[in-house]
């Protein structure tokens, strides 16, 4: 029961932070049988929670017993479906026994229910996936040989991407791959345990990386993230998603920076220096690259430019009831959490947290003086509630395009009196561009 509510309510949380979370399969997950389910680990508690949206069952997880330190959390946490372990660079935590929790994790996959293990073990907001630890091989191999190889566990990997996991209202790729049957490794597993993990562990590793962008360090996935930004195409016309399209050349670029750094190594640093260029010149211009990929037609820009006025004066006033409804929370929000969150990867997660408590107290705040000064019946007052948190996306969404409006109107004026300025960054972008994917020409 508690783990139901707990589903609805960060499910709602997880709602308004994310513009978007867009999952590739995931009837993948939802299939009947034991299942083990395998992620990547960036954004800590935000991982465990976008696994247990996408299935339709109660999910378990693995978490370090260093959570497990009070009789109150031992029992919370279990009641929510959390198994404790002690890691090896962990200090062991009093009433926490490995060889119990691993038990618990063999009876769950036998009675047919889903455990759910981020086998790098810790979590670090980045797409570098780091090493995998062979705990989780273990589990499903020594799982089928209790039953003798009949059990078919499917081992489910899932890949989290998320484009800026920190950032309020931004998106979060998450690829389900397709199942892994450990059963193939039970005959080495009977003669050599540890080589037969060891083995098992590789063949997650390569199919998690099949899902993720999985750049090779935190040098390059800066660089990446960087040239993608520059590169990124937002009126290309394409079946797939804009998120899709995104974590797709954000992974293109990561590959072949790779490829670059084998081959031609010295090459990085001129790409690292035309990207610090083409930057300059963005920030100097006060634009956004991607208007670089549009045809400039001065009548058509005017005309998008006078509707977009409208539009915002127009809403102008609905942006000001949507400040006034949810402006304290945001502000109390904003200014604790670089007091509470030292960690970039909790950032997602306690600002959740914090806003499911905050912003409820004052909308009901709201909702008392509603009831006070007006007279209406009782409907109105749900009303208003619930159009509170609309009227604050509102003011977010108006807040960003009033930006764009104005990164719009800059570029028309540098098309005027700075084009040539406006002509060599296109030129910049289109060999920054050739010097990423034609390197081996």
């Amino acid at each position: 029961m508690l783990y139901r509510f707990l589903k609805i309510l960060l499910s709602i949380g997880m709602y308004f932070y994310y513009k978007k979370v867009k999952v590739i399969h995931k009837e993948r997950i939802n299939v009947p049988g034991p299942k083990l389910l395998i992620a990547n680990h960036p954004n800590t508690m935000m991982d465990a929670w976008i696994l247990g949206k996408l299935s339709n069952e109660p999910i378990y997880f693995m978490t370090k017993g260093t959570f497990f330190n009070t009789p109150f959390k031992k029992w919370l946490l279990r009641s929510i479906g959390l198994i404790p372990i002690n890691r090896a660079d962990d200090s062991k935590t009093s009433g926490v026994s490995n060889s119990d929790s691993f038990e618990q994790c063999y009876q769950l996959l036998e009675q047919g229910k889903t455990l759910a293990i981020f086998p790098e073990g810790n979590s670090f907001a980045e797409k570098l996936l780091r090493k995998l630890k062979s705990g989780t091989a273990r589990i499903a191999l020594q799982t089928e040989l209790r039953n003798n190889g009949e059990l078919g566990v499917q081992i489910i990997p899932v890949g989290l991407v998320y484009l800026q996991p920190e950032k309020f209202r931004s998106s979060v790729l998450v690829r389900v791959g397709e199942a892994i049957d450990a059963r193939s490794f039970l005959p080495l597993f009977k003669e050599d345990r540890l080589k037969a993990a060891r083995q098992l562990t590789a063949v997650f590793r390569e199919r998690l990386m099949e899902l993720l962008v999985a750049s090779q360090s935190s040098e390059q996935e800066t660089l990446a993230d960087r040239i993608a930004g520059i590169l990124r195409n937002a009126y290309a016309r394409s079946d797939r998603s804009k998120l899709e399209r995104d974590v797709d050349l954000i992974r293109s670029v990561n590959e072949n920076l790779s490829e670059i750094n084998r081959q031609h190594p010295e090459k990085l640093r001129e790409i690292e220096q035309l990207v610090y260029e083409i930057n300059w010149q963005i920030d100097r211009l006060k634009i956004k690259s991607a208007f670089l990929d549009r045809k400039y037609r001065f009548g058509m820009f005017m005309r998008q430019l006078f509707f977009s006025i409208v539009a915002l004066i127009i809403g102008f006033p609905i942006y000001i009831l949507g400040i006034v409804f949810n402006g304290l929370p945001y502000f109390i929000t904003d200014l604790i959490m670089p007091k509470v969150v030292w960690d970039v990867e909790y950032y997602a997660p306690i600002a959740v947290l914090i806003g499911l408590i905050l912003y409820p107290l004052n909308y009901l705040g709201f909702v008392y003086l509603f009831k006070i000064f007006t007279d209406l019946p009782v409907f109105w007052n749900y009303l208003v509630f619930f159009m509170m948190p609309l009227l604050g996306l509102f003011s977010y969404s108006f807040f960003h395009y009033s930006r764009h409006v104005s990164f719009k109107w800059k570029f028309i004026l540098n098309m005027v009196n700075q084009k040539s300025s406006i002509l060599k960054l296109r030129s910049d972008r289109e060999e920054l561009r050739r010097q990423v994917f034609d390197h081996s020409a």
